[in-house]
């Protein structure tokens, strides 16, 4: 059986993961990721119990209950980097004997619902509307540091994306992965916009976003919004949605995100106030996860 080394599960002295800071009794199976820290009182505001809350760093957890169900509320931070800690992290505390160190002899599998803010790139993502991300487009090429990354991710769609845009090849590759569909239709309902999300691997350039530098294609943003392949086109941005798609699709956890659009790039227009949306998204993603 595999067996996990000090280097590389970092456990501190109290039995808790490294970063998160959890134990495994802390984690609910379901969770809900934020990406801002102060969104994880909001979140934990709408609970009818909450048994714990444990912070470091950018991470924060609350566990506790709502309507009977039990469910973890966590902030990643921003960006895909972070996710992969938090991904890991929920993974260990889920599969495998912190005590022992191995592999836990049955994998279970958490439901993982991402909720966050995003900038519509469609007509139809109109300020304060939420898009369910069907796909997950991510810029970061964080999925390729894992094996067999391949097999979880729509090559083909990447390719189309790669030829449609001419995207430069010293970019990291693009990879697609899809949301679990079942989460998909239970948090989008009819209610809801699907589509496909790209995760930026920055805000600024990486999003087409252009101050004092500029940009090595200041056009690559038209060709995202023009792209379309097999009835699928690109609906919005964020940073995060690929790694927490794609890697609990590798772990064997469902997932998906959901965000409210405050901004919309093609009207040129955005909506800092969007605090009333947000519950609204809260409480729906908590009363159908």
């Amino acid at each position: 059986m595999k067996h996990f080394p000090a280097s590389q599960l970092i456990i501190n002295a109290d039995g808790s993961i490294f970063h998160l800071h959890l134990h495994p009794e802390q984690l609910a199976d379901r969770v809900i990721l934020v990406g801002d820290p102060g969104r994880v009182k909001n979140v934990a505001s709408f609970f009818d119990k909450q048994e714990c809350s444990v912070s470091n760093r950018e991470f924060n957890t609350v566990t506790g209950t709502y309507n009977g169900k039990r469910i973890s509320v966590i902030s990643t931070g921003i960006g895909t980097d972070n996710c992969d800690i938090v991904m890991n992290e929920l993974d260990a505390l889920t599969n495998i004997n912190l005590g022992t160190r191995e592999p836990k002899p049955e994998p279970k599998s958490l439901t993982i619902v991402r909720i966050g803010t995003s900038g519509g790139l469609q007509p139809e993502c109109g300020l304060g509307s939420f898009v369910v991300s069907e796909k997950s487009l991510g810029f970061d090429g964080l999925l390729t540091f894992y094996a067999d990354w391949e097999k979880f991710c729509d090559l083909e769609f990447s390719k189309e994306f790669i030829r449609q845009t001419n995207f430069s090849p010293m970019h990291a590759f693009p990879y697609v992965v899809n949301a679990d569909a079942g989460l998909v239709t239970q948090i989008a309902q009819h209610d809801m916009i699907r589509g496909v999300t790209i995760a930026g691997n920055g805000f600024y350039g990486p999003q087409g976003r252009e101050l004092r530098l500029g940009l090595n294609d200041p056009e690559l943003n038209g060709k995202i919004e023009k792209f379309s392949f097999n009835n699928h086109k690109i609906t919005n941005f964020e940073m995060e949605s690929s790694a927490i798609a794609g890697l609990s699709k590798m772990m064997g956890h469902r997932a998906t995100t959901v965000c409210c659009i405050i901004a919309n790039r093609l009207a040129e227009e955005a909506n800092v106030d969007y605090g009333k949306q947000i519950d609204k998204l809260i409480k729906t993603v908590l009363d159908r996860i």
